[in-house]
């Protein structure tokens, strides 16, 4: 058996520590390095009682010691990942990007995982992206030209941290942009709205979509094959309305429920883009072989 891959997380926020949690539990991975500023932070704190090797230097560590591991996840922030991106490219790491930063290929694991392997950055887009994107893949898929495709989150406002509230801009871009490349859809709207209720509610995705003639027998097996695709590896997500035609247009609803690791269950807006690093960084593992001796011979 291959050794479990050497990776690495920098960001010892809420996802990072959500993010070191699954990766300590699967079998392919080793989490050697857990990266942050500050030292003394209750995700630091976490890392150490479960015996991960800390460090408060952020990115300059692995600038010292490039050989602490071979995949590096970045949970900052966009514009933390534009000046990290450079440097982890000049030390020849594959990143699993957490930000909404659209630096590298998008990757979604139902859609496409493995066309993802070749990328050296693998942007994540975002956690609405993740919801919403394969519903919107299987739409462009089924449907005839796709006009219209508008994406509404709702997540609790305790579950928006400050990288997430200070990236909303990057958040909407990039998941119109993500929309649109997978479903082929002419024009696309994000919208996320922060709920601040008590109790917290679980995240909510509406994806809405016009059509010419919308086919919902066409669709709904194709979904349904979807579903189970990302229950794969986000046992939470789950289809709670539709497909249904509304005022013409076609309607389905997801609701995600996190898997209780770091984060509180309602917290499924970030416990889906984890879970979705996951299984490509579990990807690469089961390809490193192969793929580290073609980066050695180019």
């Amino acid at each position: 058996m291959n050794p479990r891959l050497r990776v690495g997380i920098i960001g010892s926020g809420n996802i990072g520590t959500d993010l070191m949690i699954k990766i300590l539990r699967s079998p392919l991975l080793e989490s050697t390095i857990f990266i942050g500023r500050n030292i003394s932070s209750p995700g630091m704190a976490k890392a150490q009682s479960l015996g991960v090797p800390t460090s408060g230097e952020s990115i300059a560590y692995i600038q010292k010691y490039p050989d602490c591991c071979d995949l590096v996840f970045d949970a900052t922030s966009a514009k933390d990942h534009e000046y990290h991106a450079k440097i982890l490219e000049k030390l020849g790491k594959i990143v699993i990007d957490l930000t909404p930063a659209n630096i590298g290929p998008m990757c979604v694991p139902a859609v496409n995982l493995s066309e993802s392997l070749g990328a050296k950055n693998v942007n994540m887009v975002t956690c609405g992206g993740q919801a919403s994107i394969p519903i919107a893949y299987v739409i462009g898929k089924s449907q005839k030209n796709v006009d219209y495709i508008e994406v509404v989150s709702s997540i609790a406002s305790r579950s928006a941290g400050p990288a997430t509230r200070i990236n909303l801009d990057e958040y909407i871009h990039t998941t119109e942009r993500g929309v649109q490349k997978f479903s082929g859809a002419k024009r696309t709207k994000t919208i996320l709205n922060l709920n601040p209720a008590i109790p917290c509610i679980d995240m909510q995705t509406t994806i809405l979509c016009k059509v010419d003639q919308p086919d919902l027998e066409s669709l709904k097996p194709m979904l349904a094959d979807m579903v189970k695709k990302i229950q794969s590896y986000v046992p939470g997500y789950e289809v709670i309305v539709g497909p249904i035609i509304e005022n013409g247009r076609i309607v389905v609803m997801v609701r995600v429920k996190g898997l209780g690791d770091y984060l509180p269950a309602y917290a499924g807006n970030l416990d889906i883009i984890n879970c979705a690093a996951v299984a490509m960084a579990e990807e690469y593992a089961k390809t490193w072989d192969t793929y580290s001796q073609r980066m050695d011979n180019t």
